[in-house]
């Protein structure tokens, strides 16, 4: 089982709480190849400005992928402006492990992650849709928002 941190905007987590789907963009296809069943996925979502309020990075929940990666070009998840026509075509369903009560703020963690090498610079390690995360890092970011592996 391989552990992944998935990288979302409020709205697509909500889609994806919602549908019990994932998607990433068509730029990120190579990834799907390496997603399999039983693998986890925590979603990480973004730093964003709603109204006068700056709402933190966080981990939302964890989620468990329930079915192979497959290609579905039904427009399901919003598209952040700077993405054009984008529509996350490569999916994969996902059942919930944990979805927090509330978010887990990112930033304290990131100290005792092991996979931001780069400590200053952490939100490169972020950029892309999926990357993989170490036993460790998995454990630790459940412990710290109070659920049982």
């Amino acid at each position: 089982m391989t552990h992944w941190i998935a990288s979302s905007n409020r709205a697509n987590a909500e889609v994806l709480d919602r549908e019990h789907i994932w998607g990433v963009p068509k730029r990120n296809k190579s990834i799907m190849h390496r997603v399999k069943p039983g693998d986890t996925l925590l979603i990480y979502i973004r730093q964003e400005k709603v109204d006068d309020a700056t709402l933190p990075s966080a981990i939302a929940g964890v989620y468990e992928v329930a079915s192979e990666p497959y290609e579905d070009h039904t427009r399901l998840f919003l598209t952040p402006p700077h993405m054009g026509d984008e529509v996350f075509p490569y999916r994969m369903r996902v059942q919930p492990v944990a979805v927090f009560s509330e978010p887990l703020e990112f930033k304290p963690l990131i100290p005792d992650l092991k996979f931001i090498t780069n400590k200053r610079m952490w939100s490169g390690h972020l950029r892309q849709a999926m990357r993989t995360i170490p036993e460790e890092d998995y454990q630790l970011i459940l412990r710290r928002a109070g659920v049982e592996a």
